[in-house]
C-alpha cells in the first residue's frame, strides 16, 4: 500500500477542508503582528521525546513536525514523509520531502529520522516509557539515501504509520545524543515547523517567532506569545477584556456570557476519555479506610466493587450540568461511532440498589472511606466531577472525599502511588493506542501500560489487542479492537466518565479558528481576520 498526497494551498478554504496545522498559512501578501493566546498547557519541557503529554505536543508542534499527521477526521496525511508504504510484513519504506530544512539551517535527511528513532529507543529515560511505545517494535532504522527511511521491525506492525504521527523529528548532532537537561537549559530547540523558539518560561510563557524560510510558505503570524493561565475563570476574563487573542479550555457554563460579549466560540467533540481509575494492584491503599478510619484490605481488586461504583456514578449530571451539554456520556475510550469502537457499549443509568446489592455481596454491606484524586482546572469541569461522582458514591454508603491538585502536583503524586483511586484523562491517535496504553498490562518491554498506573492485568485482554493489533487497518481491524474493548470493560479496570467537547474563544483580530478533536492549541490553526 502506498499512501501519496500533497498539502493544500494557502487558502482559507483548504485550511478548513483539511485542517493542515503544518502550514502557517500567511495572510494576503505579508505575516501579521503577534497572536497571543491564553492557554490551559503548561509546556513541561523542551525535550520533544520527554513526556507524551497534550500540553507538550500541541505547544512543540510549532517547532517540530512529524513525519506523518492526522487531519481533523483522524485519517493519516504526508508531512515530512511524502509517502509510505510497507515492503514486507517486517519491512516499511517512508519517503521525506525535498527542501525542507531545519531552524539552523541544516536540510532534513533520513538520518535525522534514524537518529530520532534510535533516540527515543535507545537512548531516552522518561517518565511512563514517554513515547517508546511507538518504537519498541522496530528492530532497526537506516538511510539507503537521503531522503529515504527503511524500518525493520521485529514482527508486523501494520500501525506504524499512525505511531509516527505522534513523533517529533530532531536534527541530528554533531555527537552522541541531546539530553533533556541540555535541552531545558538553553540549548536552542532546531525545529522544522513554522516558528522558530524564541524563549520559555516554565510554567509561564512560550514566545515563538515566524519562520519565514517555512519550507511550506511564510507562517501568518510574525510572533506568537502563549501565556499560561491554568486557571479557567483567568483566561476567560484575558479574553473578554482583549488581553490575548485566543483562549482554550473555556468551561461550558461561560460560553454564553462570551459571546455576549462579543468573543467567537468554537468547539468539538474529543478524541479523548476523562475516567475514574482504580489501583488494583497493592494490598492497602492510601485514603481507603473502613467507617472508623481503620485501613482495610484494597476493596478494588474485587470486580463486585469496581461494578458497584460504575452502577452508582450518574454521568447524566457531568455531561448535562457541569459541561453544560458540551460533552458526552462515556462507555468506552473513544467516543461511539469512532473506528474501532463497540456499538454495543453505551453509557448505563445510575442503578443504586442493584449498586448496594453488590457491594454487600462483596463484603461490604456498609461501604467504605476513600480519598478522590484528581487534578485541578486541567480539564473542563474536572474539579466538579470529582465533587459529584462523591456525592453518587455516598448514596451506595461509599464516602469519597475529593482531592483536587493542580496537574503537576497531582500527576507527581499519583506516580508516587499516593492514591488509590483517582480521576484522570488521556487522548490518542486511535483506540488501540489508548487500549494499549491505558489498559494493557504494564510491560516496559513491549511499551504497553504507560498509563496504566492502577496496574491493571488481563492476560486474555492483552492477548485479544495483541491480535488486533496485528490486523492491518481497515474493517477486520476495528471489529477485534471493539471486541477487545468489550471483553476489557466488562471488568471495569476504569469507569469511562465522558468525552468533553474541546472548546476556544476567540476575538476579534481572528477571522477563524479550526477545532482538532486531538485538542492542540496552536497558532497554525489560527487565521487572522481580514483587513
Amino acid at each position: 500500500m502506498q499512501i501519496q498526497s500533497r498539502f493544500c494551498s494557502h487558502r482559507l478554504a483548504a485550511l478548513l477542508l483539511s485542517l493542515t496545522f503544518w502550514s502557517g498559512l500567511p495572510g494576503p501578501g505579508h505575516a501579521q503582528e503577534e497572536l497571543r493566546i491564553a492557554t490551559s498547557y503548561k509546556l513541561m519541557t523542551l525535550d520533544p521525546h520527554y513526556a507524551n503529554l497534550n500540553e507538550n505536543t500541541s505547544l512543540l508542534s510549532h517547532i517540530y513536525e512529524r513525519l506523518v499527521y492526522q487531519d481533523d477526521r483522524l485519517d493519516l496525511k504526508p508531512g515530512l514523509a511524502v509517502s509510505w508504504r510497507a515492503v514486507s510484513d517486517r519491512q516499511w519504506e517512508f519517503k521525506l520531502r525535498e527542501n525542507v530544512r531545519f531552524h539552523d539551517g541544516s536540510p532534513l535527511t533520513a538520518d535525522d529520522v534514524v537518529y530520532t528513532i534510535e533516540r527515543i529507543r535507545d537512548f531516552l529515560k522518561s517518565p511512563s516509557g514517554g513515547f517508546r511505545s511507538y518504537v519498541t517494535g522496530i528492530e532497526s532504522v537506516s538511510a539507503p539515501d537521503p531522503l529515504t527511511v527503511l524500518i525493520e521491525t521485529d514482527g508486523a506492525v501494520p500501525n506504524l504509520p499512525l505511531f509516527f504521527s505522534s513523533i517529533f523529528v530532531m536534527n541530528r548532532p554533531a555527537k552522541g545524543f541531546e539530553t533533556t537537561e541540555d535541552l531545558n537549559a538553553g540549548h536552542p530547540p532546531n525545529g522544522t515547523g513554522p516558528y522558530r523558539f524564541e524563549s520559555w518560561s516554565s510554567g509561564e510563557s512560550l514566545r515563538l517567532a515566524g519562520n519565514d524560510d517555512y519550507w511550506d510558505g511564510k507562517p501568518a503570524w510574525s510572533k506568537v506569545t502563549f501565556r499560561v493561565i491554568e486557571n479557567p475563570a483567568a483566561r476567560v476574563a484575558a479574553l473578554s477584556t482583549g488581553e490575548v487573542d485566543v483562549a482554550d479550555a473555556i468551561p461550558a457554563r461561560d460560553v454564553a456570557s462570551l459571546k455576549e460579549r462579543g468573543a467567537r466560540v468554537a468547539s468539538v467533540g474529543a478524541a479523548r476519555v476523562n475516567f475514574v481509575q482504580f489501583d488494583v494492584a497493592r494490598d492497602t491503599l492510601p485514603g481507603v479506610t473502613d467507617k472508623s478510619g481503620e485501613p482495610i484490605a484494597n476493596p478494588f481488586k474485587n470486580p463486585l466493587v469496581r461494578r458497584a461504583l460504575t452502577l452508582a456514578t450518574d454521568r447524566g449530571i457531568l455531561v448535562d450540568k457541569i459541561l453544560a451539554g458540551y460533552g458526552t456520556a462515556a462507555a468506552q475510550v473513544f467516543p461511539n461511532g469512532l473506528p474501532g469502537t463497540s456499538a454495543k457499549l453505551l453509557p448505563e443509568a445510575p442503578n443504586y440498589d442493584e449498586a448496594k446489592m453488590l457491594l454487600a455481596k462483596a463484603g461490604f454491606p456498609d461501604g467504605f472511606n476513600l480519598v478522590l484524586a484528581g487534578p485541578a482546572s486541567r480539564y473542563p469541569g474536572d474539579a466538579e466531577s470529582l465533587q459529584a461522582v462523591a456525592q453518587s458514591w455516598a448514596r451506595i454508603g461509599v464516602n469519597a472525599q475529593p482531592a483536587a491538585a493542580p496537574f503537576s502536583v497531582f500527576n507527581t503524586k499519583r506516580a508516587a502511588g499516593d492514591y488509590g483511586v483517582w480521576y484522570g484523562g488521556t487522548s490518542g491517535e486511535a483506540v488501540d493506542i489508548i487500549l494499549h496504553t491505558l489498559l494493557a498490562s504494564p510491560d516496559p518491554e513491549r511499551g504497553t501500560g504507560a498509563l496504566n498506573f492502577g496496574k491493571y492485568r488481563n492476560e486474555a485482554f492483552d492477548a485479544m489487542l495483541a491480535r488486533a493489533e496485528s490486523i492491518a487497518v481497515g474493517p477486520e481491524r476495528n471489529a477485534a479492537l471493539a471486541q477487545a474493548t468489550e471483553l476489557v470493560m466488562a471488568d471495569q479496570p476504569i469507569i469511562p466518565l465522558y468525552h468533553f467537547h474541546h472548546i476556544v474563544g476567540y476575538g476579534s483580530r481572528i477571522g477563524s479558528y479550526v477545532l482538532h478533536p486531538r485538542g492542540w492549541t496552536t497558532a497554525m490553526q489560527t487565521l487572522p481576520a481580514m483587513e
